[in-house]
């Protein structure tokens, strides 16, 4: 979501994030014109105009997961985002019985969070590492 309007939305996807992200964003960019939404969650320059990068991970009962803000200079990248979604949507679909190291993508390692994990996620996330 952006201010940007919904066809400068549409030329992103069809000639830039199709070459970034294999057919292009899997999901809806909505815009912001006004920058109501932005406003809401902090990132809406009222004097620019603009809104800051802002990513907003929300899970279906309306829970922030995740965010992360970026002035409109450095760039999001997003396998990433995507990345982080699978992840919370496995988490979730378990029911928090697994948990995802850093760098998880789907099919690789999960956590099993408890006692007997405490000071052994690094051999789970050196050994699932040294697979790819």
């Amino acid at each position: 979501m952006s201010v940007d309007s919904v066809f400068v939305h549409k030329m992103w996807n069809d000639n830039e994030l199709v070459k970034m992200v294999n057919g292009g964003v899997p999901f809806p960019m909505l815009s912001d014109g006004g920058g109501k939404v932005g406003a809401a969650f902090g990132v809406y320059d009222e004097d620019a105009g603009v809104e800051n990068r802002g990513r907003f991970i929300i899970d279906p009962d309306g829970v922030i997961q995740a965010y992360e803000v970026l002035t409109p200079p450095v760039g999001r990248h997003v396998a990433e985002t995507l990345r982080q979604i699978q992840a919370f949507q496995l988490v979730r679909a378990t029911g928090g019985a697994e948990a995802t190291p850093s760098g998880w993508k789907p099919g690789k390692i999960t956590l099993k969070p408890g006692p007997d994990l405490v000071g052994k996620v690094w051999q789970v996330w050196k050994t699932d590492m040294e697979s790819d």
